[in-house]
């Protein structure tokens, strides 16, 4: 398969790693985005993601958004590592266009490694239910599950939700071009959104 620079790209916004190590493993995982981050993460990415995270980010802002209705209200916590970047306004920017996409997409929770695994373990359950008596080979339901999982990660986990100003990238590929940019780690920590009359 070949592997195109769009697709190494995309690699490098999701993993901060660099063009030949994506490309390497984008090759090794046959073009599958999935695969090759976890190819990467075996080869020690996940070693230099440490180093990332023992990085403190423990400047940023809260940022706010109410609906001009007044109906929908969002409230959220954005760190990075100096005042200098908080004070930014592309930095700004990026807060408050997450506090939209938070108003807008309703997302519950940050990344998939949030989502409690009893929630995750009934989507399981759901769609492997569809397929009982299907005769379909196990090993193609379990693709399928895998599937729908990533599709249910983008509607309820906010890095991995299309960014509603741009379809073309997620919120993930958003927060990573800012990284990119002024090589400061930034991280959404935690946000929460009300909605009249629902809890």
């Amino acid at each position: 398969m070949d592997i195109t620079a769009e697709m190494v790209k995309e690699l490098r916004q999701r993993t901060g790693i660099g063009v030949m190590e994506c490309k390497e493993a984008l090759k090794e995982a046959g073009g599958d985005q999935d695969k090759a981050i976890e190819i990467l993460r075996k080869k020690g990415y996940a070693r230099a993601q440490d180093k990332i995270n023992k990085r403190s980010a423990s400047e940023g802002l809260i940022g706010s958004y109410i609906h001009m209705n007044g109906k929908i209200g969002v409230l959220i916590e954005v760190n990075c590592e100096s005042d200098f970047v908080a004070r930014n306004e592309e930095f700004k920017e990026l807060v408050k266009n997450v506090c939209l996409q938070i108003a807008a997409a309703n997302p519950k929770y940050i990344a998939p490694e949030d989502v409690p695994v009893e929630l995750l373990e009934k989507e399981k359950d759901i769609v492997r239910a569809q397929f009982e008596g299907s005769k379909k080979p196990a090993e193609i339901v379990e693709k399928i599950v895998q599937g729908k999982l990533s599709k249910f990660y983008e509607e309820v986990c906010l890095l991995d939700q299309v960014y509603i100003k741009d379809e073309k990238q997620t919120i993930r590929q958003l927060v990573a071009a800012l990284i990119a940019k002024i090589g400061e780690k930034i991280e959404i920590s935690r946000f929460v959104r009300f909605e009249v009359g629902k809890p």
